[in-house]
């Protein structure tokens, strides 16, 4: 992807490519002083995605002591917060928490002041937003004074939060054991422990963890050790992480090996299954994005497997993630300081894996790859019109008021339009291996801070100044501020051409069914799909989903051509197939659908076929393989579905699909010997662990 097209605002075909430099790669040695960093602020940072004072006081570090109850879906225990006061006059400490959490007590301890007994505080919870509430503690004159620590203890108990999963025994693969997990992004953590749940603020965490005896927890932490007599896991994070990066999973575990820094975590029937997937790729992949973007620093990269009801696809933690092996760099080491700029980390983030997937399995692989998440996102706008605020890359307007969930911001736009930027400033430095260098020094300088895109873009000013000089952030219909805060599509798109090859043969084969008849099929024969990867007959199928519905009889040769092939692919494949399915009121092929809706109880493939089947005829269906697979969904999907079927005339419109951290994601599919899924984090082993789902493991290129 060497070039850049520019985009109109309409959603024509007519792109132009804006000018290049081509000034040779910028070093170590002469690299220019970066423009003002994330510790000097142009105007006191403010997230309105959270209740906490946090620019009150520094969190230098916190520990968390939990007992693990299973049977009442318990987490019970206290947290000790580490704080410095660093502004005068303040005698309250503002906590993120909710509704679901507890509190029973809390005191408060000066280190060193000679008092032994802590002292007990009073406090009262205040309802803040429809994802958290406001935890306000009356802190002691005497004990708070500018640049003292102080330690503030919290003793309380949490059930079923948004944060934290309770998976039954029939919802795990074993369906001996139950199994939990949390999952904090982006403002869910808050119901797992008061917090400052702002990724402005980072610290380092250690972790006391009770469990039963056969239960094994793991966290995302760089060291750990288990008392097998006692039945405590420790745990000890010794990077600075933000609130939503701290990520527990417990239930019956066991791991390989598969490098000398990574390990397969899974239940144990899927144990196996799992290591054949990866084999040794996860060392593959690191060494590629090491030699990109500079060491991976959280230690190990262990990956954790979790049963097929687990909800989401895509979470990464440092040390206990799921998917996205670029997170270990964008987004866990340098992360976006508000919610408002989240394409900071996701933008950058898939720009890097895409970089890698690149060196690792060549150009015309990533410009398909490419070209199905750009026509996603097209899709999505046609839908939306150029003119809605949620394509924004900043999303400052969005938030007008405090209380508007950043949930709402995992969309395409965050993704892809964010990555079509990332891709720009690559394209001005004339150069992709000028941008590496760019990237690399990125992180080493803002390792384990929180940055707003200003810090970015001063900083790849300072690093590139003929492009300063030649003010390429005022270029005509390309200024960044137009990037950043305009509607619409990305300005600017990468030239896909390098992967005509792979990207044409689809086109074709769409032209030829895209008839009120059924194509010859003598002509059908030069189209091979059982020799297509899968990112081909995904394209393949969203296109011909863009022209739904078709002709009876040509929906009637499509099944007949290809049908028993998807079968036999990954559900990727198979969702997108069964979607046509019912779009088109194809009822053959309804068994295919029902089949697929026992077997996946997962929220990325279920919801879009249910909301399919209830906004076209086949809604009886629909309730009649809901009551049958009930028992077998985790309860909030349940939900879900009931408000689908039974809440609303029509379904909900999911117009924002899910991003690449929490959702399927294509862009994880790497071909063989790639992982289903790679991540950053560390384990109960110590280092980093990746959680994900374990679904379809037949991923084929």
């Amino acid at each position: 992807m060497a070039e850049l097209h520019q985009t109109p605002t309409s959603l024509c075909c007519c792109r132009k490519s804006p000018p290049v430099s081509g000034a040779q790669c910028v070093g170590d040695s002469s690299r220019p002083s970066p423009g003002p960093g994330p510790g000097s602020p142009r105007c006191p940072l403010v997230d309105v995605a959270s209740a906490s004072n946090f620019r009150c006081f520094q969190l230098r570090h916190f520990h968390l002591d939990l007992r693990l109850n299973f049977a009442v879906k318990e987490m019970s225990g206290w947290l000790v917060l580490d704080l410095v006061p660093v502004q005068l006059g303040v005698h309250t400490l503002v906590l993120d928490s909710h509704p679901t959490l507890l509190i029973h007590s809390i005191d408060c301890k000066v280190p060193g002041s000679g008092e032994e007994e802590p002292v007990s505080l009073t406090y009262r919870v205040d309802p803040f937003t429809d994802y958290g509430s406001s935890l306000n503690i009356s802190l002691p004159t005497a004990a708070v004074t500018l640049g003292q620590l102080i330690q503030i203890t919290v003793r309380y108990t949490t059930t079923d939060g948004p944060a934290i999963w309770w998976l039954d025994s029939e919802l795990t693969c074993t369906q001996s054991r139950p199994l939990v997990f949390t999952q904090g992004h982006s403002v869910c953590n808050r119901s797992f422990f008061p917090c400052f749940d702002t990724p402005a603020v980072k610290s380092t965490y250690t972790a006391t963890v009770r469990v039963p005896d056969g239960v094994t927890v793991l966290m995302s932490a760089s060291q750990s050790s288990y008392s097998k007599q006692d039945r405590v896991f420790q745990f000890s994070m010794e990077l600075p992480v933000p609130s939503y990066l701290v990520a527990l999973v417990a239930g019956e575990l066991q791991h390989v090996d598969v490098g000398p820094r990574s390990r397969v975590w899974a239940e144990p029937c899927l144990l196996s299954c799992a290591v054949k997937k990866l084999g040794g790729s996860v060392e593959r992949w690191l060494a590629v994005a090491e030699d990109l973007f500079g060491p991976y620093l959280w230690g190990r990269c262990d990956i954790v497997f979790l049963p097929p009801s687990f909800p989401i696809v895509a979470m990464e933690n440092p040390c206990l993630t799921f998917i996205i092996i670029a997170h270990g760099w964008f987004g866990n080491a340098v992360t976006n300081a508000t919610w408002e700029e989240m394409w900071l980390s996701e933008g950058l983030a898939t720009y890097a894996q895409r970089r890698i997937t690149t060196e690792a399995c060549g150009e015309a692989f990533t410009c398909l790859e490419t070209a199905v998440r750009l026509d996603a996102l097209h899709r999505q706008l046609r839908l939306l019109g150029d003119n809605n605020p949620v394509s924004k890359l900043a999303t400052s307007s969005l938030f007008p008021l405090p209380g508007v969930n950043p949930s709402t911001l995992m969309n395409l736009f965050t993704y892809e339009k964010g990555f079509c930027f990332v891709s720009y400033l690559s394209q001005l430095c004339g150069d992709v291996r000028r941008f590496d260098c760019f990237l690399r020094d990125y992180i080493s300088e803002f390792q384990f801070k929180s940055v707003v895109a200003q810090d970015l873009i001063d900083y790849f000013l300072s690093y590139f100044p003929e492009l300063k000089d030649a003010a390429v952030a005022q270029r005509e219909g390309l200024e960044f501020e137009r990037w950043l805060s305009g509607c619409g599509p990305p300005l600017c798109e990468p030239d896909l051409s390098a992967g005509g090859a792979l990207i044409q043969p689809v086109q074709d084969l769409c032209d030829l069914w895209r008839t009120s008849k059924p194509p010859d099929l003598q002509t059908l024969v030069t189209f091979d799909l059982s020799a297509w990867g899968t990112f081909q007959i995904v394209l393949f199928l969203d296109r011909m989903l863009d022209h739904s519905p078709l002709p009876h009889d040509v929906m009637l040769s499509l099944s007949s051509c290809y049908s028993s092939l998807f079968d036999g692919l990954n559900a990727e494949v198979q969702i997108r197939w069964l979607q046509m399915v019912v779009r088109n009121t194809f009822y053959p092929d309804l068994p295919r659908v029902r089949a697929f809706l026992h077997k996946h109880t997962s929220r990325m493939y279920t919801v879009p076929l249910y909301e399919d089947l209830v906004a076209g005829v086949m809604k009886c269906v629909a309730v009649e393989i809901f009551y049958q697979t009930q028992r077998r969904l985790h309860p909030n999907l349940r939900r879900t579905l009931q408000q689908i079927l039974f809440q609303s005339g029509t379904a909900p419109t999911n117009q924002m699909p899910p991003s690449p951290s929490t959702s399927p994601s294509i862009s994880t599919q790497l071909p063989q010997p790639a992982a289903t899924a790679t991540a950053s984090t560390a384990t109960a082993a110590a280092g980093t662990t990746a959680a994900i789902a374990l679904r379809d493991v037949n991923v084929s290129a």
